[in-house]
């Protein structure tokens, strides 16, 4: 396995998630506007906003601790069982910790 191509790969998502949660943030904080109907749609808007920036402040974390995995020698093995991950998982999913058995809860 290329954990220089994994790193890569995880760190341009760290990025990209980084940049959309700057964002997020921006929106949260703008000023409301002052109609009733209007601050309800925005309140709305903001749950929105929140889910998807604590899902990505979930993955972030998920990256950073792969990249952890990564620096310690530890990158591609399952955090339960010992087991190698799969190419294919982690070309889909390349900060799980977890191998398909251990991830459906085999």
């Amino acid at each position: 396995m290329d954990t220089n191509h994994q790193e890569k790969v995880l760190r341009d998502r760290w990025h990209e998630l980084t940049a959309r949660l700057r964002k997020i943030d921006t929106d949260l904080g703008r000023t409301r506007a002052a109609d009733d109907e209007d601050r309800a749609i925005e309140s709305e808007n903001d749950e929105v906003l929140e889910g998807l920036g604590q899902a990505g402040e979930d993955e972030l974390r998920a990256i950073d601790a792969a990249l952890e995995r990564i620096a310690k020698g530890t990158y591609g093995i399952c955090a339960r069982c010992g087991a190698r991950i799969s190419e294919a998982r982690l070309a889909v999913l390349p900060q799980t910790p977890l191998c398909e058995d251990c991830a459906a809860g085999k």
